[in-house]
């Protein structure tokens, strides 16, 4: 099977883990993810954030690494992409305003292709009618009022979990992502096989 094309929507100050980790295991299984960013063209630095909890009533921010993006956002056609990914953070909060963003979400909502979304990416696919309308969704669970206002049920996997809708695969968070492209996977039809390694002396011997 030929390796599927994903379009990563981010902005400023998205989620480090759900940027880098996301985009690394996609590329190490044949997939070719472009991170886009309103506004920036490739080779751009993109600031990243990280979030956690520390023991206070909400999380804490703190500086990430830097991004270059890979991918120059106006040149981008989404009929050539396969599924698209709202990676979380602070990012999705200013970028779903934007109509050019709502223009992509809402063209692979309509073909029916695979969505992928984490943390406050969920923030993203509310902005645009009809898109979390009856399905169930995952995401940080300060969205849950959002997500029910938007016509979607919230589901609350455990931080480590994920959840799956038919083409919608969700997640709360970053320390959710093994779970998360696991089901992404699964979603875009990729089969891992694990096989016996061969050391280096049998493989001369064969």
């Amino acid at each position: 099977m030929a390796g599927k094309k994903i379009l990563m929507l981010v902005g400023e100050f998205s989620e480090e883990y759900e940027i880098f980790v996301f985009e690394q295991a996609m590329h190490a299984v044949g997939h070719t993810v472009h991170v886009v960013c309103p506004d920036k063209k490739a080779g751009d630095i993109l600031k990243t954030s990280l979030h956690d909890f520390e023991g206070h009533q909400t999380y804490t921010e703190k500086l990430g690494h830097d991004y270059i993006l890979n991918k120059t956002f106006s040149e981008v056609d989404p009929a050539e992409y396969d599924a698209v990914y709202a990676a979380g953070g602070r990012g999705p909060e200013y970028i779903r305003i934007d109509k050019r963003v709502q223009a992509l979400v809402r063209h692979f909502h309509e073909t029916g292709k695979p969505i992928f979304t984490i943390c406050h990416g969920a923030q993203i696919l509310m902005a645009v009618d009809g898109v979390l309308r009856g399905r169930e969704v995952a995401a940080l669970q300060y969205c849950e009022p959002e997500v029910t206002l938007a016509g979607g049920t919230y589901i609350d996997v455990a931080p480590s979990g994920a959840h799956v809708d038919g083409n919608l695969v969700s997640a709360k968070g970053w320390p959710g992502l093994a779970a998360f492209m696991r089901e992404c996977l699964k979603v875009l039809g990729t089969e891992i096989r694990h096989g016996e390694i061969l050391m280096r002396d049998e493989r001369k011997a064969a």
